[in-house]
């Protein structure tokens, strides 16, 4: 089992805006001011272009599959919610919060990897969650320690603890479950996607824990974490709106470790939380403003892991 993959889906917008129906409890989302939707969706691109240049640059193997216009998709360059691969040539397709999110899930995107030699040999589908108004939107919810075996959740709005729990049982996962909090307005407010407040690497994880009001929670996350021999990077809330947990460890050039992560999350880590996360992997960070802003979701949100055998 591995925790790193070198070969990553990202899906190119074409129609990228703020969504409102996710703005009910992603409190992260923003409307910029005096910028036509035209004008967002472009530098929206222009951002997602550098950013897959910049990991080709460094040996990552990006699959770049094209939105489609046959829907309106605002968030489709955030695959990583609705499709999660494995390396028993599993995929998982997850049941998706807002309506117009659930048209982002496209068979023709398994199609591709096929195509590229991908060994695709079982799809285990919660969709049909959806009908019920349950959600667990993939790796956005579920962060996964794959070598471990032990699968993470804050539970959300989508983020439903049996679901969960069924999914941890298809997969042969422990489950750790526990509920990572914002303050907005001056209450407390779940955090939409686990994968916001926290980031798991091969041998370390960076995690906001005053995110987790429960002690008892807290206490067993970490106990979890250092059991497994992950050292604990600690980042604060502040750090959180600047997306610093919204991070993921991937495999570059002869498997050289690279953790990626926003420009804006970059500039918001001190020089010795950055001093401890180079002595585990090198750090490779993109501007991604409009797509943080309109989105209200970074750079771990853009990638899929293919964790998929080779045919």
């Amino acid at each position: 089992m591995q925790q790193t993959t070198n070969t990553i889906l990202m899906i190119r917008p074409i129609g990228f805006r703020m969504n409102e129906q996710t703005a009910v409890n992603n409190y992260y989302q923003k409307v910029i001011d005096n910028l036509l939707p035209e004008t967002v969706n472009v530098k929206a691109q222009q951002e997602f272009d550098a950013y897959v240049e910049k990991l080709r640059n460094i040996g990552v193997n990006v699959v770049v599959v094209d939105d489609t216009k046959e829907y309106d998709t605002p968030d489709s360059i955030f695959p990583n919610n609705w499709i999660s691969f494995h390396e028993n040539g599993n995929v998982g397709l997850y049941p998706m919060f807002a309506e117009n999110r659930r048209h982002e899930r496209r068979e023709d995107v398994l199609f591709k990897l096929e195509e590229l030699g991908f060994k695709i040999n079982n799809i285990v589908d919660y969709t049909s969650a959806e009908d019920e108004s349950i959600f667990l939107e993939g790796t956005g919810s579920l962060l996964l320690d794959r070598v471990n075996r032990k699968a993470y959740c804050a539970l959300s709005p989508r983020a439903d603890e049996d679901l969960f729990i069924e999914f941890c049982e298809d997969f042969e996962y422990t489950p750790v479950v526990f509920t990572a909090n914002q303050t907005v307005d001056g209450k407390r407010k779940a955090i939409y996607h686990t994968n916001v407040m926290m980031c798991l690497g091969e041998t370390f994880a960076v995690i906001c824990l005053e995110c987790i009001d429960d002690k008892k929670e807290r206490k067993n996350v970490i106990k979890h974490l250092e059991e497994d021999g992950k050292q604990v990077i600690i980042i604060n809330e502040k750090q959180v709106n600047n997306f610093a947990g919204n991070m993921l460890q991937v495999k570059g050039k002869d498997d050289k470790l690279y953790l990626i992560m926003s420009q804006a999350a970059y500039d918001s880590l001190s020089e010795a939380q950055i001093k401890i996360i180079e002595s585990h992997c090198e750090i490779l960070s993109s501007s991604l403003d409009t797509i943080e802003a309109c989105g209200g979701g970074s750079a771990r949100c853009m990638m899929a892991e293919v964790f998929l055998p080779k045919a």
